[in-house]
């Protein structure tokens, strides 16, 4: 995480040096910090954060498709009341560890069109998520494993 926080720095200082904070520069500058990382990443031990950069712009990236894939659902079920929905409060058992990998996971959740993060247990083994069709509860729970829980893991344990 230290290698994400000198990328930062150097991309203030490219703004600071160029006389632009916006938010295109900015960009620009994180990019090229990146690129200056890259390229002396033995010696500064930064190795590992590439892949992992690489890895959170892919759960971005599956993030917004599974968004825009839910939110046409959740709009079919409105345009066409007449289903019959199964709602449900489904019991997801976690396997991320930490809890910012926890929280990422409720949020990538709730931020979904038709599921919302409800609850955790005391223990930290069990996320309560709402559904608005939960016809068949272990594809729900298969499904946000493989597309979100398994990424973050990637993320957070290069």
């Amino acid at each position: 995480m230290a290698t994400i926080l000198v990328n930062l720095v150097l991309a203030l200082a490219w703004c600071a040096v160029t006389g632009s904070f916006a938010l295109l520069n900015l960009l620009f500058g994180f990019v090229l910090g990146g690129i200056s990382l890259s390229l002396i990443r033995e010696q500064v031990g930064s190795v590992g954060y590439f892949r992992q950069l690489i890895r959170a712009v892919e759960l971005s990236l599956i993030f917004i498709w599974e968004l825009v894939k839910s939110s046409v659902n959740v709009a079919w079920i409105v345009l066409k009341p007449s289903q019959s929905l199964r709602p449900a409060i489904i019991a997801f058992p976690i396997e991320v560890e930490t809890d910012a990998e926890k929280t990422l996971l409720a949020n990538l959740i709730t931020l979904t069109p038709g599921t919302l993060s409800m609850d955790i247990s005391d223990d930290g083994k069990t996320l309560f998520v709402h559904c608005i069709d939960a016809e068949d509860p272990a594809t729900i729970i298969a499904d946000i494993k493989s597309t979100f829980e398994r990424r973050i893991e990637k993320v957070f344990h290069p």
